[in-house]
């Protein structure tokens, strides 16, 4: 007898993205779609035991840099590692179309300054068989991928492509400028891009050090492109701004949703050198929602953004260090030889910083901000584990300290800096942040900061931190959770095809056992084109990950299965969505 089913998942308990409490339910899929959702009596060709397990929707990242990677690698990870079935790509403003071939290399010193891509990566990855926004959706589409992926229109791209060198340096666009990039910002729509980002913030540089291009376009220039995607009549606006003049910058962001009728998100996290700044930023976006009838909304994230530091990555806190740079550049396996030498120890510990940058300064020696990241790392850690307060309980110097936390397993310790949003130790700004009615979870970056940052292991730290392990504040419920980073986030970038584990929805799946779910501590892997080296940061728990009906990942591993898709616009509800939905 022929099976009913392609696939069921047997008895396991039910989150399904509707927020609603979690049940026991079996899960039917046929043809990439569930069919049925409770007791299934008919038999499935494949069949998995979910008894003690969580089954949910596939999560649905928001805020992710797969613009290179895409176009190189069939595996979108770390997301894929971490329950994530939908990623949308294209975020702050860079990527890599529309682009002629002179401004290659600018977009790539670009993305390698903002995102911490290395230059010789991208320069070896990419293959730019595109010029147009529409060529390099198409280029995308002819490679097969473990999920699902979107793209946006990168306003860095978009202004130097229409303003060559004048964009770069930031020279104000003329009205007939304004007019081509709003033209090619409603092409890339029309051609499939799910939005249009753009970024205003001094934190985004090129690897030369100059400014994004974006940083200081004028209004007309912002609200013309808007309005391209108000002509398109569909897609979102992503933005991100230092907010130093919430006045002015709300003044914008609101013309742009008011006149084009678009959506928008902005980046939110609290700054440790404004604290507070972060609640004004919400109650703006709330006023605007609630009482000006805008569809404005934050994209925040569950834990402090958290750059790493060690021998082996990007910086660390002996960087700026005179004996540091005398090995800063040798292969990896002579650089850690060289910096576990007890020899080296002692000449950092009898040198000081030469004059560092104001990152440098402030960041590469706030011992009290640094923490040891262990095998089970802590993202809430308390303020007398940092490694200042540790060296003065000890007595004895904080360099030494730190040089001992890097020289574990042979040269490969890393040290964790919360960067943004743990000003006082704590994570109240996040929970405070994830339960406004007008945020969503986001700002994982998976694909990028690859020497520096590895949070696209957010939404399992979502599930783990928020709902599980949580000691020093409220938890949250897991349906809530679920929820949030599936339903809510799929919705707000058009995609309603997802996110609900509902007949008639696609068959995008996670099926966890939630007690043995655990987040990695990261490690540094050299498989990017060119040798290149990246973060990973793997997950156990996630007994199956399931795309289109398929099932991608296994404990963790790859299948061969690869039945992700370029998203080309949003996506209706499913006309056989059941009733009952």
């Amino acid at each position: 007898m022929a099976n009913e089913h392609d696939l069921v998942l047997r008895g396991g308990t039910l989150v399904d993205g509707t927020g609603t409490e979690p049940r026991q339910a079996d899960v039917a899929v046929k043809d990439g779609r569930i069919v049925e959702v409770g007791t299934v009596s008919g038999s499935g060709a494949e069949e998995v035991d979910a008894r003690d397990r969580l089954v949910t929707p596939g999560f649905v990242d928001i805020h992710t840099h797969y613009d290179g990677q895409a176009s190189w690698d069939h595996h979108l990870t770390p997301s894929s590692l971490h329950g994530v079935t939908t990623v949308l790509m294209g975020n702050c403003g860079v990527g890599f179309a529309p682009c002629r071939g002179e401004d290659h290399d600018r977009l790539i010193r670009l993305m390698e300054g903002v995102e911490d891509i290395p230059g010789a990566v991208l320069a070896e990855g990419l293959n730019w068989n595109w010029e147009s926004f529409p060529e390099y959706l198409n280029a995308l589409d002819a490679i097969p991928h473990d999920i699902d992926f979107g793209a946006q229109v990168p306003h860095g791209a978009l202004r130097v492509y229409v303003m060559g060198e004048r964009g770069a340096n930031r020279e104000p666009a003329t009205a007939a400028e304004i007019a081509e990039m709003a033209r090619l910002a409603q092409q890339g729509i029309e051609a499939g891009a799910l939005g249009f980002s753009t970024s205003r913030t001094l934190n985004h540089r090129t690897s030369d050090g100059q400014p994004t291009p974006t940083l200081n376009a004028e209004a007309d220039e912002l609200v013309g492109i808007a309005n391209g995607l108000g002509a398109a009549g569909r897609g979102v606006l992503q933005m991100v701004s230092d907010l130093k003049h919430q006045d002015d910058e709300f003044a914008i962001f609101k013309r742009m949703v008011r006149e084009s009728g678009r959506p928008m998100s902005i980046s939110v996290a609290q700054n440790p050198r404004w604290p507070n700044a972060w609640r004004d930023t919400l109650d703006r976006i709330g006023h605007a929602a609630d009482h000006e009838g805008l569809a404005m909304r934050a994209q925040v994230c569950g834990r402090p953004i958290g750059i790493l530091l060690s021998f082996e990555l990007t910086m660390n806190p002996f960087s700026d260090y005179p004996s540091w740079k005398q090995i800063a550049d040798l292969p990896v396996a002579e650089r850690l030889q060289a910096a576990t030498d007890p020899a080296m120890r002692d000449r950092l510990l009898a040198e000081g910083p030469e004059a560092g940058t104001g990152f440098a300064r402030h960041v590469l020696a706030d011992f009290d901000n640094m923490f040891v990241l262990g095998d089970q790392p802590d993202y809430e850690p308390e303020a007398s584990q940092s490694l200042g307060a540790q060296a003065r309980a000890r007595g004895v110097p904080v360099q030494l300290l730190i040089w001992e936390a890097m020289a574990a397993n042979d040269g490969r310790g890393m040290i964790y800096v919360p960067f943004l949003n743990y000003a006082a130790y704590d994570l109240d700004p996040s929970y405070r942040m994830l339960t406004d009615p007008h945020t969503l979870p986001g700002l994982g970056d998976g694909g990028a900061h690859v020497g520096l940052i590895c949070d696209g292991s957010f939404p399992t730290s979502m599930l783990t931190l928020w709902t599980r392990d949580r000691t020093r504040g409220p938890k949250l419920p897991i349906e809530w959770v679920v929820k949030a980073q599936s339903r809510d986030t799929a919705e707000a970038v058009g995609l309603f095809d997802r996110g609900l584990v509902l007949p008639g929805m696609k068959a995008d799946l996670n099926v966890i056992d939630y007690g043995r779910l655990a987040l990695h501590a990261p490690e540094v892997l050299y498989d990017l084109p060119a040798g290149g080296r990246r973060l990973m940061q793997r997950a156990s728990g996630y007994d199956a990950t399931i795309v289109s009906g398929q099932i991608i990942r296994r404990d963790g591993a790859a299948t061969d299965a690869l039945p992700g898709k370029l998203l080309r616009g949003g996506v209706a509800m499913p006309s056989t969505m059941s009733a009952a939905s």
